[in-house]
């Protein structure tokens, strides 16, 4: 099964949501450049607080670019355009993340993450992201509640790192 891309979802969830972390979805015609892809189209691109995407853009790349964002702290967040940078630790909260967050897209959801994130290569040491959130995140968890980002529920505080 394909990857569920830009143009499968209602593109106003992504946009409601992300709006409530200062952001803004700005769509790019088909076969135009994306503005601030770090791996290049089709993937997500994010130039200060705009995440840009395509209808082929995959949904789960525009999901982790906006977890990069929200992620970051605010002084990276101020000069950002193209690459969030970023350790280790904070790549595994924004995978976690976005796994978190893809509950608010309707055609998305979390078991469709999964699926879309081993499809297209994401790698994790128990061998699928759906182990890895549910066995293995600890450290993400940890991560995400020291920066204010989740609650002690493990729910979003609908925050930006500072």
């Amino acid at each position: 099964m394909p990857v569920l891309l830009c143009n499968n979802i209602n593109l106003e969830q992504l946009e409601i949501m992300l709006n409530r972390y200062d952001m803004v979805v700005r769509t790019v015609a088909q076969g135009e450049h994306i503005p601030g892809s770090f791996w290049q189209p089709p993937e997500a691109g994010l130039v200060g607080n705009t995440l840009y995407v395509r209808d082929d853009t995959p949904v789960h790349s525009a999901l982790h670019e906006a977890c990069h964002y929200i992620c970051m702290d605010s002084q990276r967040r101020e000069t950002l355009d193209t690459d969030a940078g970023g350790g280790y630790d904070e790549e595994d909260a924004v995978c976690y993340l976005q796994i978190m967050l893809s509950k608010h897209i309707v055609e998305m959801g979390r078991q469709r993450m999964f699926s879309d994130m081993d499809a297209w290569g994401y790698s994790f040491r128990l061998g699928s992201s759906q182990a890895w959130f549910e066995q293995d995140a600890e450290d993400a968890v940890e991560w995400l509640q020291l920066h204010g980002l989740i609650d002690d529920n493990i729910q979003s505080a609908w925050k930006l790192r500072q």
